[in-house]
């Protein structure tokens, strides 16, 4: 048996919980779904990690999960000083994406390996100052992208990588986040640009490092157009909250907080520093300064073009894709209702030689979080990665997650400027 490794966890966030924190400490099956595809897993970590510390702003809301365990974890308001005293063979960084950059340098100044939730960082500056730092470290940067472990994407990129449809010449990816889930960011964090990077990189860089996997290198140019349409000041559906029809449509969901304006996460937990009930969020307050619309164009050297759209008040949840080569195509389409029914023909793969028959290959549900990627991701993260996953890539590497989060900025920066964007030029120190 391996040495278990000894991981400190920094933000003690409900994605932190879920994905890191139980199933290391052999708690995963106290998961609740809570409507974000957190997924109910029962995969046990214990024999490979353990977590010594966990380093957060909100000291309340550790000891609130502190006092729900035998053995409560260390806990460290300042991180540099839990590097000096505990040490860590790793840290599992959870927390608010403004604050990934200080985590990882800080790591990787005292040589000690990095698993980042995804977005790595939130500029391609920050990005670029990261592969720097590891370049000149003994540690190691790993992000969790992941979307390629679902298991459709999975055979999507075992068809590719299988020559099935030839040199891949053009992608187009249509992007719905229904209107329940696409409103939560915007009673989040993730609503301020300076917390976030603006859902561009927030929520996009999952599907760019996607993309950017399938296609099977990184773009060289990306250009596009951003708006706010549905929230904020502006919003066409302003309304008192009693007559708001997100508030109306949401009811019951858990998405909108209590009429209190105390919120509850995963198992209860509350969020009394990052979320103060003194001050509410809405919908429509002027703080919000992201897009949740925009479309995106992308070339990449091989000669492959992107196509990418998303919105973020959409009457379903999913996308559809389009895959083209010299070969064939490669067609999917996944996506549920607002109430979570799947859309007819959903994860149906549908592949087409240019000179040839079409057939759809249909491929099996997995059981665990987000389609069950992630008890996989956290097999090859904690355990080692399995054949398939080295087969196929799965584990995004630093330069990967730094492209996804450059593709994002940079499409921020191509609607401000109406110019395209140069992204190697973004991450070239």
């Amino acid at each position: 048996m391996p040495a278990i490794r000894r991981y400190a966890v920094c933000g003690l966030s409900a994605r932190g919980l879920a994905s890191f924190v139980l199933p290391i400490l052999g708690l995963s099956d106290r998961t609740a779904d809570g409507g974000f595809g957190y997924g109910v897993d029962v995969d046990d970590l214990s024999q490979y990690a353990e977590v010594v510390a966990i380093v957060d702003t909100d000291a309340d809301r550790v000891a609130e999960f502190n006092a729900s365990l035998e053995t409560p974890i260390p806990y460290f308001a300042d991180y540099d000083e839990m590097l000096k005293t505990v040490v860590p063979d790793a840290v599992i960084v959870t927390s608010p994406d403004h604050t990934h950059a200080e985590y990882i340098l800080g790591a990787l100044r005292h040589g000690i390996d990095v698993v980042s939730e995804k977005p790595m960082v939130t500029t391609a500056a920050a990005a670029r100052e990261v592969l720097a730092a590891e370049r000149a470290s003994g540690g190691g940067v790993q992000v969790t992208h992941n979307f390629r472990y679902v298991a459709a994407h999975r055979e999507v990129k075992r068809l590719i990588q299988s020559g099935t449809i030839g040199r891949v010449t053009r992608v187009v990816m249509d992007y719905h986040v229904d209107l329940r889930h696409g409103a939560s960011y915007f009673l989040r964090w993730n609503r301020r640009r300076e917390l976030s990077g603006g859902l561009q990189v927030h929520k996009s860089s999952h599907h760019f490092d996607l993309l950017n996997w399938w296609i099977g290198e990184a773009p060289e140019e990306i250009f596009g157009y951003g708006a706010l349409n549905y929230y904020g000041p502006s919003s066409p559906h302003r309304a008192a909250r009693a007559e708001d029809p997100y508030f109306l449509a949401q009811q019951g969901s858990g998405v909108f907080p209590a009429d209190s304006q105390v919120r509850a996460g995963l198992f209860g937990l509350h969020y009394p520093g990052q979320y103060p009930a003194d001050r509410p969020l809405y919908l429509y307050d002027a703080e919000i300064d992201v897009e949740d619309t925009y479309s995106a164009v992308a070339r990449y050297p091989g000669g492959a073009m992107l196509t990418y759209s998303i919105d973020f008040s959409s009457t379903w949840e999913g996308f559809r894709l389009s895959i083209a080569g010299t070969h064939g195509s490669i067609d999917l389409l996944h996506g549920r209702t607002v109430d979570g029914a799947p859309l007819p023909d959903s994860d149906r793969i549908r592949v087409a030689e240019l000179f040839g028959p079409t057939r759809v290959v249909e491929v099996a549900a997995e059981q665990g979080g987000h389609g069950g990627a992630d008890p996989r991701m956290r097999h090859d993260l904690f355990a080692g990665p399995s054949p398939e996953s080295v087969e196929l890539g799965l584990l995004a590497t630093s330069t990967e997650a730094a492209y996804a989060v450059a593709m994002g900025d940079a499409l921020a920066q191509s609607a401000t400027t109406h110019r395209p964007v140069n992204l190697p030029a973004l991450l070239t120190p």
